[in-house]
């Protein structure tokens, strides 16, 4: 009874291996640059047992941006209809920029797969992400109508809090070079976060 889940343990934990390996030789190289040997070496493993678990590069590519969306979907899929406006969105807020400070290598690469057309993400993107927006839509949208959010455009204020958050990834760089400082900082982390928070807030929730 034991052996199966210890062979489903290993099979996990080498398939995240595999993924943190992917990662890093997309990142430097790109798909297309890259090779299944490179990838195969930097999760120190031979490249037919890297094809056990991902049949083709591509595939692998495909799994390595999966996971960094899947990871944005859950904190999305958290913001409750039931809760407080306030609460709610500056809790997203805050994981947003959490992932940016955590994974900004999984952003940039998602971020360049998009910004060259998103060929490889495209299924995923309507299967996964879609739904869960236009929920999310939804949601604000009764927020509106119940008068505890401004009428603003749903969709452009998710995408604003998209752009606002993962900047601080994929742009990091150029946002560390401007502060002196990165997110990594805990109290400039602090800062930026108050500052995301009160800005996007200030425009959504009702005055007065």
């Amino acid at each position: 009874m034991t052996e199966p889940r210890t062979k489903t343990r290993i099979g996990e934990a080498n398939t995240e291996k595999i993924l943190d390996a992917g990662l890093a030789v997309f990142s430097r190289f790109g798909l297309h640059g890259s090779r299944t040997d490179q990838i195969a070496e930097a999760a120190g493993m031979s490249k037919p047992n890297l094809l056990y678990y991902f049949r083709t590069k591509e595939e692998l590519y495909v799994a390595v941006l999966t996971r960094t969306l899947d990871m944005w979907l859950e904190a999305l899929a958290e913001i409750d209809p039931a809760a407080d406006p306030r609460q709610a969105l500056g809790g997203y807020i805050a994981r947003k920029l959490e992932f940016s400070r955590d994974f900004p290598e999984q952003s940039r690469l998602f971020a360049m797969e998009i910004i060259q057309g998103a060929a490889a993400l495209q299924e995923a993107l309507q299967r996964d992400l879609a739904p869960l927006v236009e929920a999310k839509v939804a949601t604000l949208q009764t927020w509106i109508a119940e008068g505890r959010l401004a009428p603003v455009d749903p969709l452009t204020l998710i995408l604003t809090i998209w752009a606002t958050t993962q900047h601080f990834a994929d742009f990091g760089a150029q946002a560390g070079v401007l502060a002196d400082k990165t997110l990594d900082n805990p109290a400039y982390f602090a800062a930026t976060l108050q500052a995301i928070t009160e800005i996007v807030l200030s425009g959504v929730l009702p005055r007065g």
